[in-house]
């Protein structure tokens, strides 16, 4: 039977964070409405359409969170790697700065024994320097030696100071040097524990987007369960309308017919449209194809071409049709909300008919599939269109 309009809709549909609680209790609630519905008064197509509807949109939505996901944790691996650059720094620094440490402590216990060595030089020259020239004149065996240990007294005394100075020099350069590394190490460790924070909130963005994804796949999982019970319980109706009317229906033709491949292998819940408006794997687009494939040329109906309204369009045409089948004619049911349309095959000498058509269910495939039925009673169908 045909499942939907033949006017291509719009199917975009931008979903938000804050319908998935809506969503949820739209597919709780729905089965029950469905459930409860009379078999006889039920809109099998329409409601297939709503589940499928919604359907798309939670695979939509669960698509969107995937990709967003996906780019959140590509941020969160960037940050990651900046994160550990960022450490191996603050390392390189701390350890700059603990050198530094010890440094300054070793120059100040040089500076220490230097200034202890300074103050026993000076004791010692104070003690020589008691002593009257005469009697460091006598104490020395030569002029030269005399004039040798005042020279040794003042050249002591004047490295002592030089290295001393020089000592306090470095101590200085060097507490520089480590209040510099400190104030680097503090800013490196600032933008480290900042980065740090960066990832955790995108982990739990990200982590709150996956668990998102997971409930609109869900969502869709429970909607799919839905249409499979809907599609069964159509499939039900289908055969009581057909009862009586000719056995079952079966797969027939491996070539479809003759339907071309691009339409045949499209996806029945996300249709193409076909040249002449139809959408494809529906009964009304095989059966446009037929009469294209016979006269070469079949009118362009989208938008008004509904199982039930190609009787209407026929007429508007001027294209005859009457309730005697022919072989090449195309077979109309009124009834459902969209009707049915079928290819008349041949004409049996009882007057029954063998039939082609797409979209009626079959057994272990489903809807949107060719097949045949043989020895169909001629009323089965309200008129006859002669292409």
């Amino acid at each position: 039977m045909k499942k939907r309009s033949t006017t291509p809709v719009s199917k975009s549909f931008v979903m938000r964070g804050s319908l998935l609680a809506i969503a949820i209790l739209m597919i709780a609630a729905t089965p029950v409405a469905f459930l409860g519905m009379p078999t006889q008064a039920r809109d099998f197509n329409a409601e297939i359409q709503a589940v499928q509807r919604q359907i798309d949109q939670f695979n939509n939505e669960a698509a969107r969170l995937s990709a967003e996901a996906d780019n959140l944790q590509n941020k969160v691996a960037i940050l990651n790697s900046e994160k550990a650059a960022m450490q191996a720094q603050v390392d390189l620094s701390q350890a700059e700065h603990d050198k530094l440490v010890e440094e300054i402590k070793l120059t100040e216990k040089k500076i220490a024994s230097n200034q202890r060595a300074l103050g026993t030089t000076i004791a010692d020259m104070y003690v020589d320097e008691d002593i009257s020239p005469l009697e460091m004149i006598a104490s020395s065996s030569t002029i030269a030696e005399f004039v040798d240990k005042q020279t040794q007294q003042s050249s002591i005394r004047d490295s002592l100071k030089r290295i001393i100075t020089e000592t306090r020099d470095l101590k200085e350069k060097l507490e520089k040097q480590k209040t510099e590394v400190k104030l680097k190490l503090e800013d490196l460790t600032n933008q480290r524990n900042m980065l740090a924070a960066k990832e955790a909130e995108q982990q739990q963005l990200l982590d709150s987007t996956r668990g998102q994804e997971a409930a609109y796949q869900q969502l869709s999982a429970e909607g799919q369960a839905k249409r499979r019970e809907l599609e069964r319980l159509q499939q039900i109706e289908i055969a009581r309308r057909y009862a009586g009317a000719a056995g079952t229906a079966v797969a027939g033709d491996p070539g479809h017919g003759g339907y071309p491949n691009n339409l045949a292998n499209s996806n029945y819940y996300n249709p193409i449209v076909d040249p002449w408006g139809m959408y494809s794997r529906q009964c009304v687009s095989y059966t446009a194809w037929k009469v294209y494939q016979k006269n070469g040329y079949m009118p362009y109906w989208g938008g008004v071409g509904n199982a039930n309204q190609w009787p209407g369009n026929a007429d508007r045409a001027g294209i005859p049709r009457g309730s005697t089948p022919r072989a090449g004619s195309v077979g109309v049911m009124m009834a459902g909300q969209y009707g049915h349309v079928v290819w008349v095959e041949s004409v049996n000498g009882d007057g029954t008919i063998n039939i082609s058509q797409y979209n009626e269910y079959l057994p272990g495939l489903g809807w949107g599939h060719y097949s045949e039925r043989y020895n169909v009673h001629p009323a089965t169908y309200d008129t006859y269109i002669y292409f």
